[in-house]
């Protein structure tokens, strides 16, 4: 039995996409995800333990950087989507924005010549909304591409699944390498952080200038009508499919942002292993890694919505039981516990970027235009200003509890906070995710019969916003 459902993995795997296309769309997710799991983890630890920053002046920095994207993320997601070029749409953007986007990253590691904390916040915050812009006209054109990439309700769980790889490998690589490279996060290390900072930022550009070269957009969505601002947002919002799966997606990212954030805090105050970090973090992300091919089966002989309820409901029962580990708790049990999590973090990471394409072709089954940029801007905006406010929070509520920075040994109200932010709080995002997965109204026989009328419109009328005009839908 187990070797036949290996064959049935093995074989979901190889489709008419193409291993080489698979291949290289997923490297590009490569580059965001090693910038972004080292800001997410690593940059309060930064800025509390090296820089020497109070929380409460980091949770304002990360607040003034992420605030910033409230704006240019719609702007952005619309630019992208009324781009024509010799290029496409999308593509232009990898290859002009890459290399702003790596310097960008490095910003954030820098320690300026300042002695004023309000300035030194300033100059974090300023620094944070640059890289967060700059990734923003990188990224967002690169998720836009997939409903483009990958037509079909499997294809796209299966091109998925080789992004959420590259990004999985991303945030090994961030969250193992450090620990052996640098050491401990500390003023004498200020150096070594810069130098892998500076590392990371060379390997986040060279995925993106391959996908340039190697992914190429469909004609016939370039040759389709420019929207405006006011339609692409009205699309958005009247997209019942599109509003449930954006809720699934904000619920689990703003549970990984606020995981990210934590764990350093949790191994190295809670459970007080901090010479176990790399080993710890390499089996969560290599058991999540290996467990991908089994979500992109279990979402392919089930339905993504179900496949997504089970991996968030086994995820929060893991986040559950971390309330009750602590510095006595055996590193067997650890180990254990970082597997079994890791499974459910593969969940995670594959099926809510599996989810959101498909509300692409009820768009266009209802306004007869295709808005992934906006879409896209959208799903990211919801994520930054959930976390924009949730990671502040967060460190208010540990400054609150009395974190010193650069302070071996916390106190027991510490603790406590960094433990309620570890189990609890994201246990009940991932239940409030799964909720809405259960109600989520796109499955996928609705999806099928969506492409088959859009390819019907295609035949019979040639151009899908006239046909979506002259038969008008309320679906």
């Amino acid at each position: 039995m187990t070797a036949h459902v290996l064959r049935l993995m093995i074989a979901y795997m190889k489709d008419e996409l193409g291993l080489g296309l698979k291949l290289a769309y997923g490297s590009g997710d490569l580059g965001f995800s090693i910038t972004t799991t080292m800001v997410g983890a690593y940059l309060s630890i930064f800025l509390t333990d090296v820089v020497g920053l109070a929380p409460t002046l980091v949770a304002t920095a990360i607040f003034i950087g992420r605030s910033v994207d409230y704006i240019n993320d719609p702007i952005i997601g619309h630019l992208v989507d009324r781009t024509r070029s010799r290029w496409g749409r999308r593509r232009p953007y990898l290859l002009f924005g890459a290399l702003p986007f790596g310097a960008a990253f490095l910003l954030l590691w820098l320690r300026p010549s300042l002695h004023n904390p309000i300035l030194l916040a300033a100059y974090y915050g300023g620094a944070y909304a640059l890289f967060d812009t700059a990734a923003t006209f990188v990224y967002m054109p690169y998720y836009a591409l997939t409903p483009e990439i990958a037509p079909a309700y499997d294809q796209r769980t299966s091109l998925t699944s080789f992004r959420m790889s590259f990004s999985i490998i991303g945030s090994l690589i961030v969250f193992v390498l450090p620990w052996a490279f640098i050491g401990s996060f500390s003023p004498a290390n200020a150096d070594k952080i810069l130098l892998f900072a500076a590392g990371v930022a060379v390997v986040s550009v060279l995925p993106l200038f391959i996908c340039f070269a190697a992914v190429h957009e469909r004609p016939e969505f370039q040759k389709e009508s420019v929207p405006n601002l006011k339609d692409s947002l009205k699309a958005a919002f009247g997209n019942r499919a599109f509003l449930f799966g954006a809720v699934i997606f904000l619920a689990t990212w703003t549970c990984i942002d606020l995981l990210q954030a934590l764990i350093v805090y949790y191994i190295k105050h809670v459970i007080q292993r901090e010479a176990s970090m790399d080993l710890i973090m390499a089996l969560i992300f290599v058991t999540a890694l290996i467990s991908i091919p089994l979500w992109n089966f279990l979402s392919s002989h089930w339905d993504k919505r179900l496949a997504y309820i089970v991996g968030a409901v086994f995820l929060a029962l893991c986040l559950g039981l971390l309330s009750f580990l602590g510095a006595t708790t055996s590193m067997g049990v650890i180990a254990v516990l970082s597997v079994v999590a890791g499974i459910g973090v593969g969940a995670a990471h594959v099926i809510p970027w599996s989810i959101l394409p498909d509300a692409v072709e009820l768009d266009e089954y209802q306004t007869g235009e295709r808005h992934e940029g906006m879409f896209y801007s959208l799903i990211t905006l919801s994520q930054k200003v959930a976390s924009s406010i949730a990671l502040p929070i967060v460190l208010l509520m540990l400054g609150a509890a009395g974190y010193a920075p650069g302070v071996e040994k916390q106190s027991a109200s510490a603790i406590r906070s960094i433990r309620l932010v570890m189990s609890i709080i994201p246990a009940l995002l991932l239940g409030s995710g799964a909720i809405f997965a259960l109600k989520y109204p796109l499955k996928r026989e609705d999806h099928k019969r969506l492409t088959a009328e859009l390819d019907e419109r295609r035949r019979n009328y040639g151009d899908i916003q006239l046909c979506a005009e002259e038969n008008p839908t309320n679906e």
